[in-house]
């Protein structure tokens, strides 16, 4: 006869007493390791209890309203192995009968001792959150050791691995490619080195079982996950997700994974749930409701529709696919560009001493290990200038009535690879001199080119400087890298001939491009900024005066 096992609310950290506000399965559903079963809300976020085996539910003790605490049973399911369904083989007659394959009775105490095992979480990603995951590393039964890496996120700016924190056997993995995660999501299970018992892979689910599989929008474990489909097409019906509201949308982590699935904005569903709360049939309901016709998609009509083109019917085409950081970095580009009123200024800084006096010096910085480059003392400059007018330092509050001054200056720069361009920042770079900047320059420059920056080095710029003076051109409008209010193009400077009231001079010009917010920069001051920039590049003994 099966032996059902408890289900138990798993370790809740300093929460007692929270609510069950959605139960997402029932008796006799049949679900897959970590799906989830019951959704808690503490009063700061909301999460799902995972099945601890792949079985089907036996009975469910609690329901919507009650509270629970770490180590509650909440009710019972049968493994998948000791499911009622499964006939036993029969012995040929005379042999004695051989022992299970797999041990999954909780009480045999024959079986070998339970392995500790412990969860593998997401660590801190600063102010990221809901990242992509674009590749799942391991699988259930992998042995893996310290620092070696478990998935790779993407956010806009970089990928990065997930390191595992421990040595040990991977039991199980609760992300697949395509998932969202955030600072504590759990990806995976893992049996610590020495502690690890023997034991079979876990059997795949079968599909000629007499109870369907409940549909639940978790992920199976990766080694058993099927090929994830491409979501389907919703151009012009549903709406682009607004990332910050989806943040702060009141829902489920399962629920905000479905919506991910389905390409629905959290922002746009009204939640029937208790106070407001957006449960799975609301996302079903609103995509429904999208897709026929019944109620208009979010924002449609607020901008017109570029036309479509058949481009094969006048010659032969042939199609690329955008990179990673392209596909998420355009949204955001258009989204700067359309809410924020661009201007650009542009202007002439005279670089002759600049170069000068550079020429002198970075043969013996470069016996110091250091490329002293001229986007070096560019940045050196912006400094100076940030500090003299600290508005071009500062953002617009969310009220859109105040300004967020900042005490400190960190610059982001365009660093180009090969999946496009991706920003670092330096951090604090009003308390190092031009050889630190330069030295951090070339650091950050050569992890964006190998997709080895972390999070915390993409993260915090007040202004961002983007250089193509490497490459050429005469002046280009950047677009503003939005919560910022300004950004600086640098294009490649070239020898002009210069009026000094008396006769014209070979003088060596970098081209300025100087975009801005114009909700926050005036023409005035903006012109103003660019002409101090100008000033300060041609005082190279400021530039290289050491940080006291």
């Amino acid at each position: 006869m099966a032996k059902p096992i408890d289900i138990v609310v798993p370790e809740l950290g300093d929460f007692s007493d929270v609510e069950v506000i959605e139960l997402l399965v029932g008796p006799g559903d049949t679900v897959a390791t970590e799906d989830g079963l019951i959704t808690l809300e503490t009063d700061k976020a909301a999460m799902d209890v995972p099945a601890p085996e792949s079985g089907s539910i036996e009975q469910l003790s609690v329901k919507v309203g009650d509270t629970v605490n770490s180590g509650d049973v909440i009710g019972t399911m049968i493994p998948l192995g000791d499911a009622p369904e499964e006939a036993a083989v029969e012995e040929p007659a005379g042999e004695p009968a051989r022992e299970p394959a797999v041990a999954v009775s909780s009480s045999d105490e024959s079986a070998p001792p339970a392995a500790a095992v412990r969860s593998l979480d997401v660590p801190e990603l600063g102010d990221f959150a809901d990242v992509e995951v674009i590749e799942v590393h391991v699988k259930p039964g992998d042995e893996v050791e310290v620092d070696d890496p478990l998935v790779t996120l993407e956010t806009d700016k970089a990928a990065m691995d997930v390191p595992a924190e421990a040595a040990g056997v991977i039991e199980s993995v609760s992300v697949a490619v395509g998932d969202k995660v955030s600072k504590g999501t759990p990806l995976a299970m893992l049996a610590t080195a020495g502690d690890v018992a023997p034991r079979a892979p876990a059997p795949e689910k079968p599909d000629d079982r007499g109870t369907p599989a409940v549909e639940t929008p978790e992920a199976a474990p990766a080694a058993a996950a099927p090929p994830r489909p491409d979501r389907p097409a919703t151009t012009g019906t549903l709406p682009p997700v607004n990332e910050a509201g989806f943040a702060r949308a009141h829902a489920s982590p399962s629920v905000r994974k479905l919506a991910r699935e389905l390409g629905v904005d959290l922002v746009s569903v009204k939640g029937s749930g208790p106070k407001g709360r957006v449960l799975h049939d609301d996302v079903k309901a609103f995509v429904k409701s999208i897709l026929s016709g019944a109620v208009p998609a979010p924002g449609a009509g607020g901008l017109p529709k570029t036309p479509v083109v058949d481009f094969a019917k006048f010659g032969e085409i042939e199609h690329e696919p955008l990179t990673r950081i392209q596909k998420i970095a355009g949204p955001r580009l258009q989204a700067s560009w359309v809410n924020l009123p661009h201007v650009t200024q542009h202007d002439l800084a005279d670089i002759t001493g600049l170069e000068e006096r550079r020429n002198e010096l970075k043969g013996p910085a470069r016996e110091r290990g250091i490329r002293l480059t001229p986007l070096a003392f560019v940045l050196k400059a912006c400094v100076s200038a940030l500090k003299a007018f600290p508005k071009v330092n500062a953002s617009l509050a969310e009220d859109g009535e105040n300004l967020v001054l900042k005490r400190y200056v960190h610059l982001g720069f365009a660093a180009d690879t090969d999946q496009g361009l991706v920003v670092p920042v330096i951090r604090d770079a009003d308390q190092k001199d031009v050889y630190e900047i330069a030295a951090e320059l070339g650091e950050l420059s050569a992890l964006a080119r190998e997709g080895k920056l972390k999070a915390p080095q993409l993260q915090g710029a007040t202004f961002t400087i983007s250089s193509l003076g490497g490459i050429g051109g005469t002046a280009f409008t950047p677009i503003v890298n939005a919560p910022e209010v300004a950004i600086l193009g640098v294009s490649r400077s070239s020898m002009q001939p210069v009026w000094d009231g008396e006769a014209f001079q070979p003088r060596l010009m970098l081209p300025l491009s100087f975009s801005y917010d114009h909700r926050v920069i005036d023409g005035a001051m903006a012109v103003r900024f660019t002409t101090y920039l100008g000033e300060a590049l041609a005082d190279v003994d400021k530039l290289l005066e050491a940080i006291p």
